[in-house]
This record gives C-alpha cells, structure tokens and sequence, in this order.
C-alpha cells in the first residue's frame, strides 16, 4: 500500500488575503516554546506573491542542512524577515505563554515595515492594530508561516549553539534546550545552569531533587 505524501505548504492564504487587497502578509511562528533552557525566538517573513516556493516547509520535517538551505532561499525572495527572542530570565518573569506572545510581538515590531495581515501559526493570537489570523498547524498549510518556522528554528538553533560553547556539559549542541534523555542526564550529573527554565516544572523538580540530596543525614 502505498503511503500517503504529505501535503506541503501552500498559497492559498495569502492569495485569499491578496485578492481582498492585502499585499503584505506576515507569516509568523515561534520556536523553543517547548525546551527546557535557552530561549524563545520568532520570526515574521514577508513574502512576495510568486506561483510557488520550492523547498519551504515546517522546519520540523526538515534536516538541519536542508532548513539551513531554505534559509539562503527565503533570505533571497522575502520582501522582510525579522526575529524576536525573548531571554530565560524573561521567560521565568512572565511565564511561557506572554513570553511567546513577546517574542511575536518582537519580531512583528522588527520588519521595516508594518504588514497588513498576520497569519500565526496555532491559536489566534491577538494584534490590536494588524489584523491576524490563527491558523491550526500553519507551519504546514501556509508558505509564509512555513518560512518562519524555518528562520525561528534555525535563528534559535544558532543560539543554542553559542551557548553549547559557554555551557559545553550540557550537550545543548544536540538536544537544542529541550528534555532529552540526554539533557536530564546532564541536569542530573552537573545540576540546573543559568540557561535553564527554572519556572518549568521539570527544573524545579530537578532543583528541589538536588536539594534534597544535601540535606545532611
């Protein structure tokens, strides 16, 4: 039986948007929502209004050389990109959620020019002055949350890479922040760095383990 191909993203958003005459539409996605350490980062691509973008897909079903790869793709066709990152202690200050919601608002804030349109992956998340539109697995069916996804995640992974060289014990070269097997073991064997989500539940166990552990018998 054969297996079924994957739908790849499309254009039918911002052809929809571009006939009700938006000409400029921000796809916009986050990454590290999820991790353990490190932080959040999102982008916001402008794209121009071409017949097809070859390549561009969630940077999810992408290798690290073919999302690196698109990059130099997107970077040549977009009309905009830009980034927001907002930091662990930010993350741990206001919690995951308006900490995504930020790192949006950061990139948004960041284009050179404000868009007409925001197509988000996942729930709708509300931009008072722009309009926007949540879509549920975006990364997927739109090409500009798609590219997005794409700049957020390989701008994420550069980072996790830097701090891999601060922090080299924690192996954050291979598992990007998030709760690897591997990541807990490192946790475990040198204990909760200042990359960490200390108001994630996993860290705080993990701390409060720690702690237990020298309180003297």
């Amino acid at each position: 039986m054969a297996t079924r191909r994957q739908p790849t993203p499309n254009l039918k958003f911002e052809k929809a948007l571009q006939q009700q005459g938006c000409l400029a539409v921000a796809g916009v996605d986050e990454a590290g929502r999820g991790a353990w350490a490190g932080p959040v980062v999102a982008a916001a691509v402008v794209l121009p209004f071409l017949n097809r973008y070859y390549g561009i897909n969630d940077s999810k079903l992408l290798t690290p050389l073919q999302r690196e790869e698109i990059l130099h793709k997107i970077y040549k066709i977009a009309v905009d990109i830009s980034i927001g990152i907002v930091d662990v202690a930010e993350i741990d200050t206001i919690g995951i959620g308006r900490a995504t919601y930020l790192a949006m608002r950061r990139a948004i804030n960041n284009l050179h020019a404000q868009p007409q349109y925001i197509l988000v992956d996942g729930f709708k998340v509300g931009f008072a002055e722009i309009p926007s539109q949540g879509i549920i697995d975006g990364d997927r069916k739109s090409v500009s949350i798609a590219a997005a996804s794409i700049v957020a995640k390989v701008a994420r992974d550069r980072i996790m890479a830097e701090l891999h060289v601060l922090s080299p014990e924690y192996g954050f070269i291979a598992h990007k922040g998030y709760g690897t097997e591997l990541h807990q073991r490192m946790i475990k064997c040198c204990g909760v760095g200042e990359w960490h989500r200390r108001s994630y539940q996993p860290i705080k166990d993990q701390i409060k383990a720690m702690a237990n552990l020298e309180i003297p018998c």
